[in-house]
Parts: C-alpha cells; sequence; structure tokens
C-alpha cells in the first residue's frame, strides 16, 4: 500500500526537474512563463517559423548564380533544411533609415537587405530568428546624435527571452550578429547567458562579425568574459567566431587608423577566419547580391559592375545572387599597429571575362569592408555553423 504513493512522488519529482524546456539538460530555462508584449506578435520580426511566404525574409530567393574564371556559369539552388533540430538568432547591424536617434519598430527595406543578405542562408541547417528592434540609427550617426542604447539593447534582450520561453523548446541556438548587432549579443552573453547554465549549455556558437571583440593577451577567452573563447577547430562549440576585414594593403590600416579591429591594453581583436581557423590563408565563400545595398549603396565607391568585367557582353544574370569561385582569399593578420583584422585578397586575372574587383569599402574609407564583411565569408559561416551544430548535437547524444 507504501509503494504507489512513493511512486507517484518519484514521477512528481521527476517531473519538476524536467519542467522549463530542459531538453535532458537537466537544468531548466531562467525564461520559463515569459511573453514579451511586443514580441508574441510575429508582426515584429523579420524572420520567423510562424511567418510564411514574403513576410518571412529568411525565406525568400537565396538562389545564385556561379561565375568561373572562364566565363561558364552555374546555378547553385538554395536549399532550405526541412526540419532542423536547431536554430539561429540573428540581430541586424547599423541598417534603419528612419529619422533620429533610435529607429522604430516597423521593418524597412533596409532593415530586410541586411537580414536577407547576412542570416537568411543559415537556413540551410537552422530555424532562422530575427527581431525587429528599435536600433541606433544610421541618421543617427550621419548627424552625430547619440541613440538609446538601452532601448536598442532592451529589444534585444527581450526578444531573446520570448524565443527561449516559447519557441526554443530545448533547442541549441546559434547567435549571429554583424556590427551593432555583435556588440548587443556580445552584451548578451556576458549578462544573460554566461551567467546561466541552461543558456550556456544551449549556446552552441556565436558569430559576431564586424565589431572589435578582444581577446585578453595570451589566452583564447574573450575580454570581459568568464568561460567563452574563441573558436579553434569546426566542432568546437560554445564559443566565438569573429572578424573584421580590411582590403589587402589598405592604406587606414597601414597608417594605423582603421576604425575596427584596433587593440586596447592587454587585449587584441580577435581573427578566426570561418574556412581557417588554425590560421593561414584559405579562399573566401562569398556570396554578392545582385541589388545594392538600400541608401547606404550611395555611398560606397564603385570598383566593378557585377561579376563580368564587361557586363554588356556577358550572359545575364537571373539569380538574385552571385558568386566567383576561387576570387577571394583571406588571411587573419596583426598589422604593425596591432590592429588584427581579416586581410582580403583579390585573385584577378585581367585575361578572364570576371570583373577584376569587387565592391566594398564606402566613402568613409578607414571603415574597410565593413559593409561585406559577412557577404565575403558568407558559404564559410554557414559551413562552420554547420559543423558546429551537428558537434552539438551529437554531444547531446
Amino acid at each position: 500500500m507504501l509503494k504507489l504513493p512513493l511512486v507517484l512522488v518519484f514521477l512528481s519529482l521527476v517531473t519538476a526537474c524536467s519542467d522549463g524546456n530542459d531538453n535532458g539538460s537537466g537544468v531548466a530555462s531562467p525564461f520559463e512563463g515569459y511573453t514579451s508584449n511586443i514580441y508574441s506578435d510575429a508582426g515584429n520580426w523579420l524572420c520567423h517559423p510562424d511567418l510564411s511566404g514574403s513576410d518571412n525574409v529568411c525565406a525568400s530567393n537565396l538562389d545564385t548564380t556561379l561565375v568561373f574564371a572562364d566565363g561558364t556559369t552555374q546555378i547553385e539552388e538554395h536549399s532550405v533544411a526541412t526540419d532542423p533540430e536547431v536554430d539561429c538568432f540573428y540581430v541586424y547591424p547599423t541598417a534603419s533609415a528612419d529619422a533620429g536617434g533610435n529607429s522604430d519598430l516597423q521593418e524597412g527595406p533596409e532593415e530586410i537587405f541586411a537580414a536577407l543578405n547576412q542570416a537568411a542562408r543559415y537556413s540551410r541547417f537552422c530555424r532562422v530568428f530575427a527581431p525587429v528592434y528599435r536600433q541606433g540609427t544610421l541618421a543617427g550617426i550621419i548627424a552625430g546624435v547619440e541613440g538609446d542604447r538601452e532601448l536598442a539593447y532592451g529589444d534585444v534582450l527581450d526578444s531573446f527571452k520570448h524565443y527561449i520561453a516559447n519557441s526554443s523548446n530545448g533547442r541549441g541556438f546559434i547567435l549571429i550578429g554583424h556590427s551593432q548587432g555583435s556588440g548587443h549579443l556580445r552584451r548578451l552573453i556576458e549578462e544573460s547567458i554566461e551567467p546561466d547554465d541552461y543558456l550556456m549549455q544551449h549556446m552552441i556558437a556565436a558569430h559576431l562579425l564586424g565589431s572589435t571583440v578582444r581577446s585578453s593577451e595570451g589566452t583564447d577567452i574573450i575580454d570581459g568574459l568568464r568561460q567563452v573563447g574563441i573558436c579553434r577547430t569546426n566542432d568546437q562549440t560554445g564559443c566565438i567566431i569573429s572578424y573584421v576585414s580590411y582590403r589587402e594593403n589598405d592604406a587606414f590600416v597601414s597608417a594605423g587608423t582603421g576604425l575596427f579591429g584596433t587593440p586596447k591594453e592587454g587585449a587584441t581583436a580577435v581573427c578566426t577566419h570561418p574556412a581557417a581557423l588554425s590560421g593561414g590563408s584559405a579562399e573566401l565563400d562569398a556570396y554578392f547580391p545582385l541589388e545594392n545595398i538600400p541608401l547606404i549603396g550611395e555611398f560606397i565607391i564603385q570598383r566593378a559592375d557585377g561579376p563580368f568585367a564587361n557586363p554588356e557582353q556577358a550572359p545575364p544574370i537571373t539569380t538574385p545572387f552571385y558568386k566567383m569561385p576561387g576570387f577571394l582569399s583571406g588571411e587573419c593578420v596583426v598589422d604593425q599597429s596591432g590592429i588584427s583584422y581579416l586581410k582580403v585578397s583579390v585573385n584577378a586575372d585581367p585575361a578572364d571575362p570576371r570583373a577584376d574587383d569587387f565592391n566594398g569599402e564606402m566613402i568613409l574609407q578607414d571603415w574597410g569592408l565593413h559593409l561585406v564583411d559577412v557577404t565575403i565569408g558568407m558559404g564559410d559561416l554557414v559551413r562552420l555553423g554547420t559543423s558546429q551544430a551537428q558537434a552539438w548535437l551529437q554531444d547531446r547524444d
């Protein structure tokens, strides 16, 4: 007669320990029961599994035309994972053309372009979540108006908490950010993820690009963090991928005036080539959009007009993206001034029909290739994320 009550008590304890979407980790989610007033509305997301059709930016056409050195072309069709086991959480860079220091919650062509070019291709292996947030704007930068950073970060935190509480269901996640987005995610790791066992166990990796993320000299631990370090192998998880990019022989880097990748006392900017984590030079798998960046595109130095040296005599590009296999190479280097960056080299051949250069720098040339940080390594980043996700899933078995 005493056995049944004991069994019931045991079962209740087991159930209690497994609540909170722990997915077998033994640790409950810190945001169980959380609901955001903003992000419970799918309309405040650029990418979300609950969005359908054109409402989901990350479900857009990503087919690409490969242009080879001999001028021949081939279509690469983008495939979306049918039932991915992991998620990606993306925060876009400074993109909004809204007036004032902070944007509103209405997505514009700038935010859509950013998500399409920097996050959507990760759908090869993960569900992509990309919130619209009240970021510091381009207008604020140009006018010298300081946006409310706490408002912007508050939205990122709010959307992340809502995602974990209502959509994650114990799945692992990769954080993806560029520029301002990377800064917010770096803070999220420090203030919310590292202090929590559940979130640390479920963070597969963080791809924080185009922002100066530093590590303490002589260590792989990110400056200001306690556990999260630099990714050194394709199957390493719970770590950070980060780089800023400049063209080979960039004059501003040589003069020590490059804006990104700068050192500070006792810390050097992290540079991890996504196709060569152990170091050395490797080709970059770049995906270039056929259309220009909204608004900012007017301030980009035009060095090429697409993938062909003479577009008028070349076959038309019928896909929204193109890439040129073997065209770019990169290597992580530290300049004499201490700037650590991904040095990008163009493998051009004036005798072949392909263009001999690409567009990346703005008139503000001390920014280097900031606008195309993600573009130039997109294929490599997706492959690396796939390997990290597989390694995380294997560790869970």
